[in-house]
């Protein structure tokens, strides 16, 4: 058991197993997605609350403490750490895109200033670490995120963040199709439930990213 055979899909079931690997640290950025106060406030309807409840246990026990440590590695091993948030810079929001306009959950109005739409404080970004605004699902189509990591040679991409099957996918997909190499933290990751979660996990990996765990990229991937 490990990155290289977890989460196969119908498609790399018995498929070899992918070469090793080692992200030299100043080729590497590590892209923190979505992690905001919004999600993590509590719902005030009791039904919302209970359905709810596994993904706010998973995001304070472990998302948010995992990627904390993440990040800290990461300063510490010379990776750039760069985060993308979704605010509009307009205050009725008609800067988002269709995605974000579309009624249902995703409808979020979340203006850039105000404090619904930051970092969560475990996370808080230092003064140098990147920081990009986004009304898109991925990180890449409506920022100038691609350039930036053009600009400072950047190769390999660690992503963590919210939602698996949604902004996170999305992102992944669009860094796999300008040819960054990825990878997703799953135990730095959650989706609305689990098993949401896992699934896509079992959709992205070995096609558009590899999928390893806090501990395997730590002590196997991240040189």
């Amino acid at each position: 058991m490990g990155w290289k055979t977890d989460f196969r899909s119908f498609y790399y079931d018995g498929a070899p197993e992918p070469a090793d690997m080692v992200l030299a640290p100043a080729e590497t950025a590590l892209l923190v997605i979505d992690i905001q106060n919004t999600y993590l406030d509590p719902h005030t309807d009791a039904h919302q609350r209970a359905r709810w409840a596994p993904f706010l246990e998973r995001m304070n026990g472990t998302v948010i403490p995992n990627t904390a440590r993440l990040i800290a590695e990461a300063r510490a091993r010379g990776v750039e750490v760069v985060f993308a948030r979704i605010a509009c810079l307009k205050p009725d929001g008609r800067d988002r895109s269709l995605s974000q306009k579309k009624p249902g959950w995703n409808d979020l109005l979340l203006p850039k200033d105000r404090p619904d739409s930051q970092i969560v404080p475990d996370l808080t970004p230092a003064p140098d670490d990147i920081v990009v605004l986004k009304t898109t699902d991925s990180a890449l189509t409506g920022t100038n995120l691609r350039l930036l990591l053009a600009n400072m040679g950047i190769k390999h991409v660690i992503c963590a963040g919210i939602f698996t099957d949604q902004c996170v996918s999305s992102t992944v997909r669009s860094l796999a199709d300008e040819s960054f190499n990825v990878v997703v933290v799953e135990d730095c990751c959650a989706a609305g439930s689990h098993e949401l979660h896992l699934k896509e996990l079992e959709i992205l990996n070995m096609i558009y990213c590899q999928v390893a765990s806090l501990h395997e990229v730590l002590t196997d991937l991240l040189g």
